[in-house]
Formats: structure tokens, sequence, C-alpha cells
């Protein structure tokens, strides 16, 4: 682990100034990613922002049509919290699933859609649901947000302070979990909502992406049979020692069938 300077903030306005005020500073949400980069000797900051101290960016609040979640709340709260579970269940579903214990209690939403790991599971739910990714200078749609490996539509400086998800109709997640990591090798959530379906797919690609074959077919028809026969092409799948890219396809055909079964329970 290279030196660098570590701060720790308890206001947003504190942390936005810290990282304007260096060139080279990361900041640091559950730390997930980043430490072991560090460790690793894969990144070599000046500074370090922890965003940990900042209270007004944690917390959970419902309104009954959508279910809004502060940047630094914990995987294991949005599993666990009543709100999450009342108005959008399969979210609280994916959330219990993330990781294992420790990395539940550490991870952070906001960390985990801002870092745009391409086997993460809240970008899925994020696309899925059409959430509005709101940060410290705007607001982002979630379709456009995640724009490759690692790479979303956030700015330099640009911090993430919430996530509102619109409650939908029907919705559900299901994965095939890498048996070490519990990453996604391909997870697909697919909702149902007053605007239509979306079928959002995470582990497969190099950022989650749609399937407009998939969302057309249950859009008319909200069976797995709808898209039974729907074959994903492997090209520019993923492709490593876990699977290949012709395996993950499958999988995307899989999963998504297995989330619509649960969503109509």
């Amino acid at each position: 682990m290279y030196d660098f300077a570590y701060h720790r903030p308890k206001t947003l306005a504190d942390a936005v100034a810290t990282l304007k005020g260096k060139d080279e500073a990361r900041p640091m949400s559950g730390g997930m990613t980043l430490i072991p980069t560090l460790k690793q000797r894969l990144a070599k900051p000046s500074d370090v922002v922890d965003l940990g101290g900042i209270k007004e960016l944690a917390g959970i609040k419902a309104d009954g049509s959508s279910v809004t979640i502060g940047a630094m709340t914990k995987h294991y709260d949005v599993s666990v919290s009543p709100d999450v579970k009342k108005t959008i269940p399969a979210l609280a579903e994916l959330a219990g699933h993330i990781g294992d214990p420790a990395v539940r209690n550490r991870g952070t939403i906001g960390g985990s859609v801002a870092n745009s790991d391409p086997a993460a599971d809240y970008p899925a739910a994020v696309v899925a649901l059409n959430a509005t990714i709101t940060t410290n200078t705007g607001k982002h749609a979630a379709d456009g947000f995640f724009k490759g490996l690692f790479e979303t539509a956030l700015a330099d400086g640009e911090l993430i302070t919430s996530i509102t998800f619109p409650k939908p109709e029907k919705a559900a997640y299901m994965k095939f979990p890498n048996p070490a990591s519990r990453y996604a090798m391909v997870g697909v959530f697919v909702a149902k909502t007053k605007d239509g379906v979306r079928v959002a797919v995470t582990g497969a690609g190099s950022a989650v992406f749609r399937v407009k074959a998939m969302e057309d077919a249950l859009a008319k028809n909200f069976t797995s049979a709808a898209i039974k026969d729907i074959k994903i092409p492997s090209k520019d799948l993923n492709s490593d020692i876990h699977g290949s890219a012709e395996y993950r396809a499958h999988l995307v055909g899989v999963m998504a069938r297995r989330a619509v079964d649960a969503a109509n329970k």
C-alpha cells in the first residue's frame, strides 16, 4: 500500500471541498473495492476521503410509491428495512444476498452503484426499476448512467447522495453467484411497472444492460414461457475461468425465466 493522506469529513460539503482541492483524491464509502485495490498497490491516490462519517448520506425513506435510499446505507440495512420489504421486496432480497455478512455490514449502495463493477447486483436493480440517482450536483436517470467497466456518468468531484426506486407492480431478481465471491456470474432483475417491463442483466457484460427482446415479449405476456425461446448473443459477453461467454448467454435466459416466475408468485 502506498502512503496517502486520510480524511474523514463530517459533512457532504466538506467532503466535496476536500476532493476538489486534491488532484489525486479518491472518495471511499464502504471500501469493499478501494481497500483491496490499495493493498495490492493498484491505485496510488494522494488522499482518501472516507464518507463514513457523513450521517446525512445514510437512511431509508418510503412514501408508498417509491423508496429513497441514502448513498451510505449499508447492504444489510437495505435487506432488513421494513420500508424496502413492504414497497420493493425484490430489492431487499437482492441486498440480502450480496457477498457475505462482512460485506453486507460494510458495503454501501452508493459505493456499489458508483463503482459500476460488472458483476455487482445493485446496478441491475437501478436499471430494471428505472431508479433516479441523486448527487451533490444534480440527478441522473438509470438509463445512460452505467457507461462501461467501472465507468459511470459521474463527473469528477460528483458524489451520489441517494437513489430513488419507484415501486413496481411486480419484480424479482435472480442470480447465479460465483461460489467463492458471491458476485453474480449472471444476475437478472425483471420489473413490471405502469410504464412497461424492464429486464436488466449484470455479470454477463462489461456493465449492466437491458434485453429489449425479453421486455417486448413480457409486455405482451408476463410469463416465463414468453421468453423461453429468446436467445442471447454471446458476442461481447464476459468470458473467464468461471464461465465462457456462451455459458453466460445461456444463464441470462435461465435467470430471466426464474425471475419472472418469482415475480409472479
